[in-house]
């Protein structure tokens, strides 16, 4: 595997002292505060509700004075509602799909496009992309931030950018050989794919053919197996992104070459941990749900937005040199947690254990059924290949390896399984976001 040095793009902020940048946190906090309470009437609203103005918060540990901002916010007002900038002043809208029935904007203006150019700068630096090297951007482009961000922040470092965008495997592979390029951008799922893909129906190895040196995979919760099959496969060093589209889009956080947490920009957004159950906070390094203020964004800046996401963060110093804080690999959503016979169980965790066993492929589905009173879960996965063809498609004779993961997730989630060992390629692959979970169950 390639080993990457890295390098430090606005040096100036990541490796700033705690002391300084806590200044500057409080400076932006109460201009953003005062921004939003003069510019929107959403928040203008909350703050009187809450009876508070704008005096009452001059610093960071006022900061629980200020009520939460939810996704239902932005549903509620969409789709224009939470703007805190004139539409002339608007650049730039992307929006989500709408899974629930309505969909959530998200709006650039010129400065805000500025920023988030740079902060994917520094994240693409942290992959050790470097002026003149050519970056492979698999993620789609469009509503969707990924694609679009990822393309703002290799201009800024003075890459070329390969906007392939998602699918059309073949053309990846062929272009990323042909071409050369050197970091590749798009959801972990797709990358794995990609892998097997390049092997399997091209008779290209990864390792050996293509000049990838590193992987920028995100838009996904993924596990610390996964990444280790990614890098056997690839040959590259795989990082860890995130960001929202609703805070501004990738470029939130990223990992270093440490691979030990992802560092948040804090001079931009500030993170609090809370106890999702109370929205209360937790102490540094405990779990909880993350929650995001952005601290200079001026289309929509958003105020102690609760993300959904759980994960941990700590501030101390990394040994890369970057003093900026770092959160935990995103462990789950609260929204994807799951109950099965009054287990809670997380999508993650199963991933976590079922990888760790060898023969299987990172090609499964978890489906939650309930044929009469009690809830089943059902792991379906697919064996290796080269597992696969050696016992000539039988998979009879695999069922030590189906009670082997019965073992292995039972211990991990306290929830024993049924496994069903299914023929290679009978799963759905995936170019954006995996949909692994299939909740069968009616709702009650």
């Amino acid at each position: 595997m390639t080993e990457l040095k890295g390098w430090i793009y606005e040096p100036e902020y990541e490796t700033m002292p705690r002391d300084k940048l806590t200044a500057l946190q409080e400076e932006r906090l109460r201009k953003i505060v005062n921004y939003c309470y003069e510019r929107s009437p959403v928040y203008r609203k909350k703050f009187k509700e809450a009876g508070i103005t704008p005096d009452d918060i001059k610093g960071l540990d006022d900061l629980g004075k200020i009520p939460f901002t939810t996704k239902e916010d932005l549903r509620k007002n969409y789709p224009y509602g939470m703007l805190s900038a004139s539409l002339e002043e608007v650049v730039e809208v992307h929006a989500s799909s709408g899974t629930t029935g309505v969909p959530t904007l998200s709006a650039y203006t010129a400065n805000d496009l500025e920023i988030w150019g740079r902060l994917v700068a520094r994240t693409l630096a942290k992959a050790d992309a470097r002026k003149g090297d050519l970056i492979q951007n698999a993620y789609g482009y469009g509503l969707f931030t990924g694609g679009l961000g990822l393309h703002y922040g290799a201009l800024k470092i003075g890459a070329t950018v390969l906007p392939t965008s998602a699918g059309n495997s073949e053309r990846q592979i062929a272009l990323a050989k042909e071409l050369g390029t050197k970091v590749i951008c798009c959801t972990p799922t797709y990358a794995a794919y990609l892998g097997e893909f390049a092997k399997e129906k091209m008779g290209i190895d990864p390792v050996d053919d293509l000049k990838w040196k590193s992987g920028v995979f995100g838009a996904e919760p993924w596990s610390e197996e996964l990444r280790a099959r990614i890098q056997g496969l690839l040959g590259l060093v795989a990082l860890d992104i995130y960001g929202l589209s609703e805070v501004i889009g990738p470029g939130v956080a990223m990992e270093c070459v440490e691979q030990n947490g992802l560092h948040i920009y804090e001079d931009h957004f500030l993170p609090e941990i809370i106890d999702p159950a109370t929205g209360e906070p937790v102490e540094e390094g405990e779990e909880g749900e993350l929650v995001i203020t952005t601290l200079t964004k001026e289309a929509m800046p958003l105020l102690r937005y609760r993300t959904g996401d759980l994960t941990t963060y700590t501030s101390e110093e990394c040994s890369c040199g970057r003093r900026i804080g770092r959160i935990g690999r995103i462990l789950g959503r609260t929204d994807d947690m799951l109950k099965i016979r009054g287990a809670k169980v997380w999508p993650k965790a199963i991933e976590n254990a079922l990888l760790k066993v060898d023969g299987i492929s990172q090609n499964y589905r978890v489906i939650i059924d309930r044929p009469r009173y009690l809830d089943v879960l059902i792991i379906e996965v697919e064996p290796t290949k080269e597992l696969y063809e050696e016992v000539g498609g039988d998979l009879s004779k695999l069922q030590y390896l189906e009670e082997e993961i019965v073992a292995k997730i039972r211990s991990a989630i306290d929830v024993t399984p049924q496994v069903r060992l299914v023929p290679v390629e009978s799963l759905p692959r995936f170019m954006g976001k995996a949909k692994r979970v299939e909740d069968r169950r009616k709702k009650e």
